[in-house]
C-alpha cells in the first residue's frame, strides 16, 4: 500500500484547529505522515515543540523555494497566503517522493477512516469533493449553496488528494503556478483564493475523481441534504453514511448560523460542535498573542491595511523600488502609502 502524506496549512492563530485535525487523523490513520505548513513565525517566548505534537514534520513558507518570499507574502492577507502555499507544498511533497498526498483544512476533524479516498487514489490522478452533490429544493438552498458554489467554486478545497502519476504531478505544478500568481480573494473578477481554479480541473486533467459520498466534507453548505444522526451505538452518520470528516468552517462566527439554518431543528450537529469546542480548548495555544501573524504588521507593529497589500501586488514599479515592504521609516513603503493617502 502506498504511503500517504497528509498536510494542512496555517498561521499560528489556527494552531488549535490544526492540532485537532492531526489528533483525529492520527487516531484513524496512524500510518499516515502528517505535515504542518506554517506561513508564520512564532512570537517571542511562545513555545512550540514538534516532539509534543501529532505532526511528523513542519515546513515553513521560507522552505518552499518561493522567490523573494517576503515580498510575495506581503501581497496577501492571512487567508490568501495560507491557501496560496498549498500548491507549492503539494508540488514539493510529490517531487520528494510522496506517492499519495492528501490536503485537509485545519478546521476539519476526521471521525472514521478515509478508506474511499485511499481506494480512489489507486485509480485517479486527482480527487475533489463538490460543495454540494444533491440539487437544492428550497429557494434559500439555491441562493446559499448553488449560487454560492457558482461564486466561490464548485469544489471545496478544504480537501484535495493527488497521486504521484504523470497527471497528478502535472496538476500539482499547474496549481502551484496559478496560486503563486493568482491566489486572491477577488470574487467579482472570478477568483476566490485557490478554489475557483479547480473548477477547471476536470476539463484540463485526465482521470480526475469526484467524491460524491455524503460522508466526506460535511459542512454548513451541504448539511441540509446530509443530516447528522447519532445512533444508540454512538455511530455518527451523515446522509445515512458513516461520517468520515466534518468541516467546522467559521465555528464561533457566521458558520454556526448556517449550521442552525440547515439543521432544520435537529440537535445532533450541535453535539459535534460541543465536542469540537472542547477539543479546541484542550489544544489551546497558550501564550500566543491575540490575532498574532508575523506578516500582519509593519516593523513598527502597525497593522498593514488591505489597500497597502493590493497596491503592492498591482504595482511592479513600487515593488522594484521598495525591496522590503515590511520595513518602517521615512523612506519605506509604509511612509510612501501614507503620503499617497492609502488607507
Amino acid at each position: 500500500m502506498p504511503k500517504v502524506h497528509c498536510y494542512t496549512s496555517i498561521s499560528f492563530s489556527y494552531l488549535d484547529r490544526a492540532r485537532v485535525l492531526a489528533e483525529t487523523v492520527r487516531r484513524h490513520h496512524p500510518d499516515w505522515t502528517m505535515w504542518l505548513l506554517l506561513s508564520d513565525d512564532a512570537p517571542p517566548g511562545f513555545r512550540f515543540d514538534l516532539a509534543e505534537e501529532d505532526f511528523d514534520h513542519v515546513v515553513n513558507i521560507r522552505d518552499l523555494g518561493i522567490d523573494d518570499y517576503r515580498s510575495w507574502a506581503f501581497g496577501h492577507d492571512v487567508v490568501e497566503l495560507c491557501t496560496a502555499v498549498k500548491g507549492p507544498m503539494m508540488h514539493k511533497l510529490l517531487s520528494e517522493g510522496a506517492e499519495f498526498v492528501v490536503y485537509l483544512d485545519p478546521d476539519i476533524a476526521v471521525f472514521s477512516p478515509l478508506d474511499h479516498v485511499v481506494d480512489m487514489l489507486g485509480r485517479h490522478s486527482v480527487i475533489l469533493t463538490p460543495h454540494i452533490a444533491t440539487p437544492e429544493s428550497s429557494l434559500a438552498g439555491i441562493l446559499d449553496n448553488e449560487i454560492g458554489s457558482l461564486k466561490h467554486g464548485v469544489y471545496n478545497l478544504g480537501f484535495v488528494a493527488v497521486r504521484a502519476c504523470t497527471e497528478g504531478k502535472r496538476f500539482a505544478g499547474w496549481w502551484r503556478d496559478r496560486l503563486l500568481q493568482f491566489c486572491h480573494d477577488d470574487v467579482p473578477n472570478g477568483l476566490f483564493t485557490d478554489q475557483r481554479w479547480c473548477d477547471l480541473v476536470p476539463a484540463l486533467f485526465r482521470d480526475v475523481g469526484i467524491l460524491h459520498n455524503p460522508a466526506y466534507n460535511v459542512a454548513s453548505w451541504n448539511l441540509g441534504n446530509r443530516p447528522i444522526t447519532i445512533g444508540d451505538d454512538g455511530m455518527i452518520r451523515a446522509g445515512g453514511e458513516v461520517l468520515r470528516f466534518f468541516h467546522f468552517t467559521k465555528v464561533n462566527t457566521a458558520g454556526e448560523g448556517m449550521l442552525a439554518r440547515y439543521s432544520y431543528g435537529d440537535t445532533e450537529v450541535f453535539e459535534l460542535l460541543r465536542w469540537y469546542r472542547e477539543r479546541l480548548s484542550a489544544h489551546k495555544a497558550d501564550g500566543l498573542p491575540d490575532r498574532w501573524w508575523i506578516y500582519g504588521t509593519y516593523a513598527d507593529g502597525t497593522t498593514i491595511p488591505r489597500s497597502h497589500r493590493l497596491t503592492w501586488r498591482a504595482r511592479w514599479d513600487v515593488r522594484n523600488h521598495f525591496k522590503d515592504p515590511f520595513l518602517s521609516g521615512p523612506s519605506g513603503y509604509q511612509a510612501w502609502c501614507a503620503a499617497e493617502g492609502l488607507r
